[in-house]
């Protein structure tokens, strides 16, 4: 290892203005509020991160359908039993609004006992038969429920899906093909909520067609951590150890482990690695009595709550919640007395809880600092709702991280290339973590025509009408970015993608093998093959029924949006600011990045999106491991695919509308010269099917 600490790939300062904790006259903060607005849309798709209130959000939207729109009963479906519990009674009325939520006890089925395809469907029927307003279940008996009675028997109710990243346009995810059935139908009203709208495997959540149906209310991350009162500091970061991640070798220094990492001092979640994982020892229990060893002396087991007591060498004693544990009388224990509402706001109610499964989507700790997990885990969806339960404001908590321990790759040949994946895969992760606690990009093409916007501040030399000009608005935590050459979507959706949906572009590209894998460790790769080419095929492949003019629209804003942050992170830290402030040093960056000259789209397209991410790489990885996956890759690098040079003729054959001559082969600029290759490419090809 070459650091002591992990190195934060991500690290984000924010305002503390204070103002999403803060609620209007009907008791709504900004997020409720904005939600609240759309209220009269049949289909409403609320993006927004953990602890900005969705629940209390849809408990607002669905009391004005109830009372104003003529809908009949709300159905709120929550993944799993334990995320139940955020749609308990709540007395609205209280805080200004016309009336309370109440959900009748034996309707909030995530409480009651029996199976979901038992007598909680039967249940369901009942409810739907009676008068009563609300209730609450998990996706699964929402799921038999539709199997068993049919889409018409919710026709003029409210469907409330919570976590709505579980669904897919796959026909084979059965509650994705069950909002479908009552979509076509079109009967019902459908508010769907998620934390991350995307579900970190190659699936869509929705099909475009569908997609295209809702009204959406998305806040972000910046706009949630930038409100807050307490929380100024979020750090995100992976690193790297060599052999057990529990042990150090004692003669190697430069060796680390999970204790490098994990400091007792901190409200800690550890997600230990699955039992399948490479990280894993095959016995997760021991490996949490290593780490409650090495936090200390074992005092024993607090009898009220079922938490290990840990004296530190410092006297403290710790006390640490073990969800690891298979005896199911000892979990429930443990569980019931994190979930004691009596408890939610003692700081000192728990120190360190140790999960492997549990303790992520819907879990709330609001004094957790650190979420640290081992090994990646097996979505980027999953990793986002991780770094949720660090994100919560709590007096006294000015800083959160995340970190990620992940296995150098190892010598062995067969476990090579699964470090390599799990290397890769970390980086995206980071990667789009970046993008998603930025603040929003607003890009505008440069144009004779260009004036200043309403709200944003230009810089202390004000908007200049002969260059490109980047402005930023603190109250929508927006940026608005001038770019030469820019192409602007036309319809209604590709403006939508282009405005809100940025990150779900960006998280296929990143996600992309061959994008990364080159970008990362292809020293003979020109950048436009990554901006060009392989971004354009996730957009065509992401949006196919978009036409080509908005496809290139939305190709041009993600390769904007992603290399703009990697160009501003660079040039901030060039000028030794290491916090990389959510708002200064991002827009100063940017800045100083186009006073080296005018943005215009072609720039932006030469930059590799990969390049800041190899930097953090090489500080954290040892050179012998950095050597090993470089070669790994290399061993399987395909020099092109009939695909790759199609598209790459095509650009070829824009070169020459726009410079009266195709790209040469033995040109100078690595782009051109690429271009002829794929021309050349396709001849051959041409040539080797009519010889037969």
């Amino acid at each position: 290892m070459n650091s002591n600490t992990p190195i934060p790939s991500v690290s984000v300062t924010y305002a503390q203005d204070g103002s999403s904790t803060r609620s209007n006259a009907h008791g709504m903060r900004p997020m409720q509020e904005l939600a609240y607005q759309k209220r009269g849309e049949p289909y409403l798709l609320i993006k927004s991160p953990p602890a900005s209130g969705k629940s209390r959000a849809l408990m607002f939207i669905a009391l004005d359908k109830l009372a104003n729109q003529g809908l009949k009963q709300a159905i709120v479906v929550v993944p799993e039993r334990s995320i139940g519990g955020s749609f308990q009674d709540e007395p609205l009325s209280k805080f200004g609004f016309f009336a309370d939520w109440k959900v009748e006890p034996k309707w909030n089925l995530c409480d009651a006992p029996g199976t979901d395809n038992g007598g909680k469907v039967e249940s369901v029927r009942k409810f739907l038969e009676s008068g009563d307003k609300a209730l609450v279940c998990t996706h699964a008996t929402f799921r038999f429920a539709m199997e068993k009675f049919g889409p018409e028997v919710f026709d003029d109710r409210l469907i409330a899906v919570d976590e709505f990243h579980h669904i897919s346009a796959n026909p084979d995810n059965r509650l994705g093909e069950h909002i479908r059935q009552l979509m076509l139908r079109d009967k019902i009203h459908l508010v769907a909520m998620t934390g991350s709208y995307f579900r970190g495997d190659a699936e869509a959540v929705l099909h475009p067609d569908d997609e295209s149906k809702f009204d959406t209310v998305t806040y972000t991350y910046y706009q949630q951590l930038n409100g807050y009162e307490y929380l100024k500091q979020l750090d995100i970061g992976y690193f790297f150890y060599s052999g057990d991640y529990l042990t150090r070798d004692l003669n190697n220094e430069a060796e680390k482990c999970i204790f490098d990492v994990l400091k007792p001092g901190e409200k800690t979640i550890l997600h230990i690695p699955n039992v399948n994982a490479r990280e894993s020892t095959k016995d997760k229990i021991k490996e949490v009595e290593h780490i409650i060893e090495g936090l200390g002396e074992w005092q024993g087991t607090d009898p009220q709550t079922g938490f290990q007591l840990v004296k530190t060498a410092e006297g403290k004693i710790l006390k640490i919640a073990d969800l690891v544990d298979d005896d199911v009388s000892k979990r429930d224990k443990v569980s019931a007395a994190l979930r004691d509402p009596a408890q939610k706001n003692n700081r000192d109610h728990v120190d360190i809880i140790i999960a492997l499964g549990m303790a992520k989507e819907g879990f709330d700790w609001i004094w957790c600092e650190h979420a640290l997990t081992v090994g990646y885990r097996s979505s980027l969806t999953e990793i986002i709702q991780i770094i949720g339960r660090a994100t919560r404001d709590a007096p006294g908590k000015t800083r959160a991280r995340f970190s990620n321990l992940i296995a150098e790759p190892a010598a062995a040949d067969d476990i090579v290339t699964e470090a390599v994946n799990d290397t890769l895969k970390a980086i995206a992760a980071s990667l789009l973590m970046e993008q998603v606690l930025a603040p929003r990009f607003e890009f505008k093409p440069k144009t004779v025509a260009s004036t200043a916007a309403p709200g944003f501040d230009y810089g202390d030399a004000g908007y200049d009408p002969n260059k490109c000009n980047v402005g930023f608005n603190p109250v929508s935590g927006k940026f608005q970015i001038e770019i030469k050459g820019l192409a602007e979507p036309k319809s209604e959706f590709a403006q939508r993608v282009c405005t809100q949906d940025l990150n779900e572009v960006i998280t296929a590209f990143v996600q992309d093998k061959t994008s990364i894998e080159r970008g990362l460790f292809d020293s003979e790769m020109v950048p436009e093959e990554l901006t060009q080419v392989r971004m354009g095929k996730i957009v065509k492949d992401k949006y196919p029924h978009m036409d080509e003019h908005d496809q290139e629209a939305v190709r041009q804003h993600a390769v904007a949006a992603l290399n703009l942050t990697q160009k501003a992170k660079e040039f901030a830290l060039a000028g030794g600011d290491t916090e990389r402030s959510g708002s200064t040093a991002l827009i100063d960056g940017v800045r100083k990045f186009m006073n080296v000259r005018d943005l215009d789209i072609d720039l932006i397209d030469r930059i590799n999106p990969f390049g800041e991410a190899y930097a953090i790489l090489a500080k954290t990885m040892s050179e012998e491991s950095l050597k090993r996956v470089a070669a790994v890759i290399s061993a399987k690098k395909v020099n092109l695919t009939p695909e790759e040079a199609r598209d790459l003729a095509k650009r070829a054959l824009k070169f020459k509308q726009e410079r009266g001559r195709l790209p040469s082969i033995a040109s100078m600029d690595a782009w051109e010269k690429r271009m002829a290759e794929g021309v050349a490419f396709l001849a051959r090809m041409k040539a080797e099917a009519a010889h037969g």
